[in-house]
């Protein structure tokens, strides 16, 4: 199943690693990776758990948040 849930993926110098956050589902919903694809899927494996916890827990999953392309 695919869903539509956003990654912010940055570079730490202070941890030297690639750290990921999980907005929709709250400011601790983080992990990181040693490379960019690491963290990616560190990244997705993260969601499909949290998924799995909320669902398991009967509530409700948040809203995936709404981007808009911007043109140049």
């Amino acid at each position: 199943m695919i869903y539509k849930y956003s990654m912010k993926i940055e570079w730490s110098d202070e941890d030297q690693t690639f750290v990921v956050s999980l907005p929709e589902f709250g400011p601790y919903a983080k992990t990181h990776g040693d490379t960019y694809e690491e963290a990616v899927r560190m990244g997705r494996e993260a969601i499909e758990s949290l998924i799995e916890a909320f669902q398991a827990e009967e509530r409700a999953l948040p809203d995936p948040t709404k981007h808009e392309l911007v043109s140049a």
